[in-house]
């Protein structure tokens, strides 16, 4: 091997040490070929150190889960963190390890489904900062708030590409290690910077993780995929996925997911509803005379903007998920949407006034369930009758009633009651329009 181990070792004892602040380490761990050398490298120096002087600064391992993961990396990533954490107990390392995830109301299926957003494309990717940027600033900021400073480690290396290598010199400080990041009292050291690619792969093959296990599947994942990682995204300079990556399988920003392309044709048959599913959100994106809104200016129609996708759009694209779901989660297990991104759609499918069609029909419709509700459902019945009785069986009454009771529930179960009274307003004016017409 070409690469100088220990003098790379060197280097991160000699900044472990000599930098007598205790300013917390923070590693970006993707799972990936570059940010595994970076954890095995610093991983192997630590363990150089005496164990009560490495015990004078906090690492923080931190991986970003999207909950739109390629599923097949998200199972290695688990089971891979879950190593490093008790390893770390073990060698008495001061490492933790920690997944940062997007706010629930930031999450690609309520911002896609439940909001209507259109599938990202390279001019309008709004996925990429409320998905990855967010959950992880947040937690380094805390960390910045808690000690005064951070240090974050990456595993960028300027043999990547020509924007990685223009990004470390563009921030870089002469004459040291660490560069300036964007975020104040913070700091970024790339150990890896001048590693190449056939470095970095000899290392890997040569050189097991100390956490256990070889790096078999890692490399084993690159070749039936035939790509490249997604970097832990810190903040807008950070290079995004290329053409062939590890990330997000729902991502329509690329012109081909190559990745689970290569990872279908290798025998991750079961993997092809969610390819299918990508393209659909490819097609529902391109195709917006048939399947968005037309964008409402001042209460009037743009003829030229278009809106959030329709309601029956978004109805479509959920029945394919949860479709899919059902199928996979007989063999895989994988969850592709949690049962909070569900409620959290359905709230703002109620908030905007959409009551033709409930999330929990749909659920239940295609798992076949049906909970047990004929007490509560007599009771339903009984103030039912009442309602009919009390608006004199005038139909339109009794469903405005119900749907203004739907969004005080909605509102309520969010623990959530801001916008309520614009709700209710929305609504008033949608069935004072159709009485208009009606008569």
């Amino acid at each position: 091997m070409s690469l100088d181990l220990n003098h790379l070792e060197n280097e991160i004892i000699d900044q472990f040490l000599f930098d007598d602040s205790k300013r917390p380490w923070i590693i970006g761990f993707s799972g990936g070929k570059d940010s595994t050398m970076l954890l095995q490298v610093v991983w192997r120096s630590l363990l150089k150190i005496d164990p009560f002087l490495r015990q004078s600064r906090r690492i923080y391992v931190v991986c970003n889960d999207t909950l739109v993961e390629n599923p097949r990396i998200v199972k290695f990533i688990n089971s891979t963190l879950a190593k490093i954490q008790e390893a770390a107990i073990q060698y008495e390392l001061p490492i933790t390890v920690h997944q940062t995830t997007p706010q629930l109301e930031e999450s690609f299926w309520v911002k896609l489904i439940g909001l209507g957003y259109p599938a990202p494309n390279k001019f309008y990717r709004w996925c990429t900062e409320r998905l990855k940027i967010n959950p992880t600033t947040k937690f380094i900021t805390e960390k910045i708030h808690e000690n005064g400073e951070a240090i974050i480690l990456l595993g960028t290396r300027s043999a990547e590409s020509s924007n990685r290598a223009k990004s470390i010199k563009k921030h870089e400080i002469k004459g040291q290690r660490l560069r300036k990041h964007q975020l104040p009292n913070s700091y970024v050291y790339a150990p890896l910077k001048d590693v190449t690619t056939n470095e970095l792969w000899q290392y890997l093959n040569q050189v097991s993780p100390p956490w256990g296990g070889t790096n078999k599947e890692l490399i084993t994942l690159y070749r039936n995929a035939n790509a490249g990682d997604c970097p832990l995204v810190i903040d807008e300079s950070t290079p995004s996925c290329g053409n062939s990556r590890f990330g997000c399988w729902t991502c329509t920003v690329v012109n081909k997911d190559k990745s689970m392309e290569g990872l279908i044709e290798n025998g991750e048959e079961w993997m092809t509803p969610l390819m299918d599913i990508r393209n659909f959100l490819v097609t529902t994106r391109d195709n917006p005379e048939k399947y968005r809104q037309k964008e409402r200016r001042n209460k009037t129609i743009s003829e030229n903007l278009w809106g959030p996708y329709t309601f029956d759009t978004r109805v479509k694209i959920l029945t394919r998920i949860l479709r899919a779901q059902r199928d996979i989660q007989r063999e895989e297990g994988v969850e592709l949407i949690t049962h909070q991104e569900l409620v959290m759609i359905q709230y703002y499918w109620f908030r905007d006034c959409y009551f033709k069609t409930k999330v929990s029909d749909i659920y239940n419709s295609i798992f076949n369930t049906r909970i047990d509700m004929s007490k509560q459902e007599e009771k339903f019945k009984q103030e039912s009758d009442l309602l009919k009785k009390s608006c004199k069986n005038n139909e339109n009454d009794v469903q405005l009633i119900h749907d203004l009771l739907a969004l005080q529930k909605t509102k309520t179960l969010m623990i959530k009651k801001r916008g309520l009274q614009a709700d209710i307003d929305n609504r008033l004016d949608q069935y004072i329009d159709a009485e208009k017409k009606s008569k």
